[in-house]
């Protein structure tokens, strides 16, 4: 229930209130002192006195954060130009031509080898505050021709995880280096879904090529060597079927990996470097599961060797297996063991551990 009130009119007074001075501000009822007290006189309220000061705390500057950002953005771009100032034109097939003045290589010169930007990259080395993915950075330390130590720096001034297998350490244990040396002269390797080679045995690593010891860690996967080495295709005798084959196979394992850098990463770059692969790829061709299949190497040593591919899965999970070529026939059986022998016996550390 809502009540009512009445306002009763304040009654008007007798007589008017003196006019203010020249120059003296009027004072209204609001402003007047309220009366004291009849008796008692008016004391002024006690000046506050002064305490001891409150103690200093030590707070966190608001700008030590995009400081450090700052700095890190500025190595990164000196970084950058010591890089490019350093690789000739002629180390990765450009024109030196008459008018260049750059040391090295020019800014749109290595935008246009890492697919990005003119105007991006110039902001990169600029110091420009913009983000980065591990995909550009990839693109970036290839195209520098960065050693794994440069490639490691180039991420940790970018503030990024690299996420090719040789910057990982995946588990390749004791035992399963063990296993890879005992299947010699069988060819043995042991992959993940995504086909980087994460260890391998002496013959393997003459199998398909020279050296698999010579590729750098980062180049190791069996996607990027059938597509774009030249050594590695010429070996595979049905380099086609290979291809679609493989292709096939990523692209269905790929749908447990959307989203993940190093998979984006790897497809970017075979659409970027492989004509074939961007056709194979737009196909949308799927294939699961694992298939053995017979198949046939022209080996730069010994000549045709015919094995049975088998896979032998370690953590499906992962997609982690062990990859196998066994001999079908006793001509093929001799030649790996005439392979083993030519492989040098010392060992390399990073075919024995992986990379890591």
């Amino acid at each position: 229930m809502v009540r009512e009130t009445t306002t009763t009119p304040a009654p008007r007074a007798a007589h008017p209130a003196p006019a203010a001075q020249a120059g003296t501000p009027a004072r209204t009822p609001a402003d007047a002192p309220a009366p004291a007290p009849a008796g008692r006189a008016r004391t002024p309220a006690p000046a506050p006195q002064p305490g001891p000061a409150a103690p200093a705390v030590d707070r966190p500057s608001a700008t030590a954060a995009p400081r450090g950002s700052e700095i890190r953005r500025h190595e990164l771009a000196g970084f950058l130009r010591s890089r490019r100032e350093r690789i000739p034109p002629e180390q990765v097939g450009l024109p030196r031509g008459r008018r260049r003045r750059t040391p090295g290589l020019r800014r749109e010169e290595v935008a246009q080898l890492s697919a990005v930007g003119v105007t991006w990259y110039t902001w990169l080395e600029q110091a420009r505050d913009i983000q980065v993915s591990e995909q550009v950075l990839d693109a970036l330390a290839r195209t520098l021709l960065l050693d794994a130590s440069e490639r490691a720096h180039l991420f940790q001034l970018a503030g990024a995880v690299d996420p090719s297998p040789a910057a990982q350490c995946p588990t390749i244990t004791p035992a399963l280096r063990h296993m890879l040396t005992q299947l010699e002269p069988v060819p043995a390797c042991i992959q993940n879904s995504r086909y980087d080679i994460l260890a391998y045995n002496r013959t393997y690593a003459r199998l398909l090529m020279s050296d698999l010891d010579a590729v750098p860690p980062e180049d190791r996967n069996c996607m990027i060597l059938v597509y774009t080495n030249a050594e590695w295709r010429r070996s595979i005798v049905q380099l086609d079927d290979a291809m679609r084959m493989m292709a096939a196979k990523l692209r269905g394992s790929m749908a447990g990996h959307l989203g993940e850098p190093a998979w984006k990463m790897l497809v970017k770059r075979l659409t970027t470097e492989s004509a074939e692969f961007r056709e194979h790829w737009e196909r949308y061709e799927v294939v699961g599961g694992a298939r053995s299949r017979t198949k046939q190497f022209l080996n730069p040593y010994v000549g045709l060797v015919t094995v049975d591919h088998t896979d032998l899965w370690l953590a499906p999970d992962l997609g982690a297996r062990m990859v196998t070529y066994v001999p079908t026939d006793e001509e093929s059986r001799e030649r790996l063991e005439r392979l083993h022998a030519l492989a040098p016996a010392d060992g390399n550390p990073e075919r024995d551990a992986g990379p890591a």
